[in-house]
């Protein structure tokens, strides 16, 4: 068995890609968005980057790895990982749909959408597997405890 989840991008390029496309849709058709958008956009972008960051801090203090591409030595159930399993991917889609907002773009908050459904089926889903056959009954325990998103 590969050592690792066999995810089909790394998740901050599927939203980066997802903001790149919604910002050139939005030169060829706009979709602006009023202009108080910019308070709940920057507070969006501000706790998402918070919550992923911490997400990641909490990985890094374990010594398992960040990036889905290399093996997973340890599952994550402390900080913010008490409350989701995936704190990262909630924190790319908190700022990316703030990107949006902030941008006053609509195309961008609304392909928050699709990055959403690419990272659940490509990235989440995937991980999940992996996981519970690296880890067996802990993660599967870990799962039945902890909500996947929210």
């Amino acid at each position: 068995m590969r050592d690792h989840p066999g995810v089909i991008a790394p998740p901050p390029l599927i939203a980066l890609g997802a903001i790149a496309g919604g910002w050139l849709a939005g030169q060829l058709v706009p979709l602006p968005l009023p202009a108080w958008a910019l308070w709940p956009g920057l507070v969006l972008v501000a706790g998402g980057v918070a919550l992923a960051l911490w997400a990641e801090r909490r990985f890094k203090a374990m010594g398992t790895a960040v990036m889905p591409w290399k093996p997973t030595t340890a599952i994550a159930v402390t900080g913010p990982y008490r409350f989701t399993r995936n704190p990262m991917y909630l924190g790319l889609l908190a700022a990316q749909f703030g990107t949006g907002l902030v941008l006053r773009e609509g195309w961008i908050a609304g392909l928050t959408l699709v990055t959403f459904a690419v990272l659940h089926v490509g990235v989440v889903l995937r991980e999940e597997r992996y996981l519970s056959a690296k880890f067996g009954a802990d993660y599967d325990s870990y799962r039945a405890r902890t909500r996947r998103w929210l």
